[in-house]
């Protein structure tokens, strides 16, 4: 481009396009063929852009989500006549005359124009630091499934009861999980990095008849011994059925009760992995085809505002969202490989087991991320042959601040797409991967939450990719930007983000919310009839989209709202700025407060005077002089929940002189410590 480029990735601004479709890739991909199908099979013009799409998609929602169950042949029964009970929220019930289940769908997908998945073709490829090499063909998951599922059934497992596991990423846990659902049981899941009081706090509120969980695991070159918290958990769950997986520890380390650290059997006895698979004859592999809203699985909140929020998600709304999110705007199908890096404690693991519903193989890893390098998961995206690489966009700014090229270091080009999620990413973020990874790629920033377990927004193959914007709003959400008054805040403009149609995907309900009044609280107080998701946005024109950080984390100094995203956007692009946060101190005698910020710097060192001035000269720069911190204070370490996300409300109540342990569960975090050196700062301390 001729001539200065504006400031990249902000709102009204025309961005660099770093990809564009052509009208020959279009037409190869699922969401193209969708198109056609759509006109030749359906008589439904949608036009000729994306555009077009979206808009026929979110107003004609009773037209919409059946096409997607046709266009991927999913497998159920009933009448699917009545689409929708209405579209009042909440409450708005989808395919009421409709049973299915969601196991049956991913062990055996179905065809969309006419591909049909090889059984004998990778479907699940394992990748550890802890065991060797684990993958299993169509075939075999089928059978692994079967025989866990013979297994569950003998320790009692039945439609609606609760599976709980305590395990990391690796296939067994798939397999555990699909054995789940194909009962109609409830699954749920904890990371093994989650200490003893997260998993209770989030487990015993849904009190599961049995457990899985693992011995201990590795990450990098560190071995971490669980048995003593799975006792632990245990005991406060009243001691449940275990299964134990072992993994870290070696055969020998799992034994049977009394034997093992694990404490007495008390009503449930403790098996191993291996045990539960082959103690009896495996009964035929059937599938409880349950109703649509019948609980899948229970997600939980974060836990840094109070007790995780137990929310359910339905067999029926998940199958129809993952299929058209991974399927028509990831566009991975028969012969593509998914691999996603996440633990089984963000629902980012729910959605790569999800690739399944489209006949994709799905890659599962468990280990550090950097060990022995930066480039370690690059490495694995090449060995693993990954078609679409998953990650969180801090991994790929850290990536960028290690200096690693890998497209120099290892062979990605069957990588299709790069997806990036867990925060905003900021242009200087979109600029690495083209530079670094492949020029032909399509970056998919994409948001969403566990509140819907997937992205409201995000990427399409129909769509481009501009610098430091989120391509498009997902088909069949009707995503929009609200003042704080409820009406549209127009282009533009920041507002909240909001969803002002029913999705399928909306959660059931929350688990033990009797009368729904939690369910509506969370997300329905704010503007009655409409959901919203709790972050600030701005739509452009174009149809892209900026997330401006948590609307509950907002600053407002002077009377001016504003945004945490784009202060990470502007400190973190500064040379020797690794990571950062921005809290606002109010003033109780209602002056302007204080506005601070904290660095961590990069490589360590000290926050000095040099780098302070460079920091509030950007700020000033490229946002305003509202934006300048009254204090830039140096820190070890940024705290994060264990899936990636800033913890900016608990430090600012920490900073207010609360406990740490009484503003998040600090059990999952991925350092603890990190939130607690934030009481040297406190003004309690």
């Amino acid at each position: 481009m001729a001539g200065v480029d504006p400031p990249r990735g902000r709102p009204g601004r025309a961005p660099r396009t770093l990809w564009a479709p052509t009208a020959e890739s279009v037409g190869r991909s699922a969401m193209g063929r969708y198109r056609s199908w759509l006109q030749h099979d359906r008589g439904v013009d949608v036009g000729s852009g994306y555009g077009d799409l979206w808009r026929w998609s979110v107003a004609e929602l009773e037209r919409f989500w059946p096409s997607v169950w046709d266009f991927f042949d999913l497998r159920g029964e009933g009448d699917r006549s009545a689409v929708l009970s209405s579209r009042e929220m909440p409450g708005a019930r989808w395919f009421p005359g409709v049973a299915l289940n969601y196991a049956e769908n991913a062990l055996a997908p179905g065809a969309p124009v006419g591909a049909r998945v090889d059984r004998d073709s990778p479907a699940v490829i394992g990748r550890s630091q802890g065991r060797p090499d684990l993958d299993l063909t169509w075939r075999e998951l089928w059978g692994q499934v079967e025989l866990a599922r013979t297994g569950l059934r003998r320790l009692g497992v039945g439609r609606g009861d609760r599976v709980a596991a305590y395990l990391p990423n690796i296939p067994e846990t798939v397999v555990a999980f699909l054995a789940t659902a194909s009962l109609g049981a409830v699954w749920s899941s904890c990371a093994p990095e989650f200490g003893t009081r997260a998993v209770l706090d989030r487990l015993g509120q849904i009190g599961p008849k049995v457990l899985l969980a693992v011995d201990g695991y590795r990450y990098g070159d560190r071995l971490v011994d669980r048995r003593d918290e799975v006792a632990t958990i245990r005991a406060g769950l009243g001691n449940p059925a275990t299964v134990v997986v072992a993994y870290a520890l070696g055969p020998g380390s799992a034994g049977l009760a009394g034997r093992a650290g694990y404490g007495p059997a008390g009503p449930g006895e403790v098996v191993g992995w291996d045990e539960l698979v082959t103690g009896a004859e495996p009964e035929p592999l059937e599938f409880a085809r349950v109703p649509f809203d019948h609980p899948l699985y229970v997600l939980f909140s974060s836990g840094t505002t109070g007790l995780p929020k137990p929310i359910v998600h339905g067999h029926g709304g998940i199958l129809l969202e993952h299929a058209k999110s991974i399927g028509l705007h990831l566009d991975l199908g028969v012969g593509d490989r998914f691999f996603w890096f996440t633990t089984t404690g963000w629902m980012m693991w729910n959605f790569l087991v999800s690739g399944l519903l489209t006949g994709t193989g799905i890659v599962c890893f468990d280990g550090d991320p950097s060990h022995p390098d930066m480039g370690a998961l690059w490495r694995l995206g090449a060995q693993t042959g990954s078609t679409y690489l998953g990650v969180s966009a801090p991994f790929l700014m850290a990536s960028r601040r290690a200096g690693i090229v890998p497209r120099e270091i290892a062979d990605l080009s069957a990588v299709r797409g790069v997806g990036s999620t867990g925060a905003p990413l900021p242009a200087e973020g979109f600029d690495w991967v083209y530079d670094a990874v492949g020029s032909d790629l399509q970056l998919g920033s994409i948001s969403g939450g566990t509140d819907i377990c997937t992205a409201l927004v995000g990427t399409s193959p129909m769509s481009p990719v501009w610098a430091g914007e989120i391509s498009c709003r997902f088909l069949g959400v009707a995503a929009e930007a609200y003042t704080e008054s409820g009406s549209p805040a127009g282009p533009e403009v920041e507002g909240e983000l909001v969803v002002t149609e029913p999705m399928p995907s909306m959660p059931v309900g929350f688990w033990g919310d009797a009368d729904g009044s939690r369910y509506r609280e969370a997300y329905f107080d704010r503007f009655p009839g409409v959901w919203a998701h709790g972050d600030w946005v701005t739509f452009t024109g174009r149809g892209s989209c900026v997330i401006g950080g948590r609307s509950d984390a907002t600053l407002n100094r002077g009377g001016v709202r504003l945004g945490t995203g784009e202060f990470y956007a502007v400190v973190e692009g500064i040379p020797g700025v690794a990571d950062s946060l921005i809290v606002h101190l109010e003033d109780a005698g209602g002056g302007p407060g204080e506005l601070v910020l904290f660095v961590v710097p990069a490589p360590p060192g000290a926050v000095d005077d040099e780098l302070r001035s460079a920091i509030a000269g950007e700020l000033r720069r490229a946002l305003s002089p509202r934006h300048v911190p009254d204090r830039i204070l140096e820190v070890a370490a940024i705290p994060r929940t264990l899936s990636g996300k800033k913890l900016e409300i608990p430090v600012k109540r920490v900073l207010q002189g609360a406990r740490p342990d009484e503003v998040a569960s600090l059990g999952s975090l991925v350092d603890p410590s990190a939130l607690e050196r934030f009481t040297a700062f406190s003004s309690g301390s």
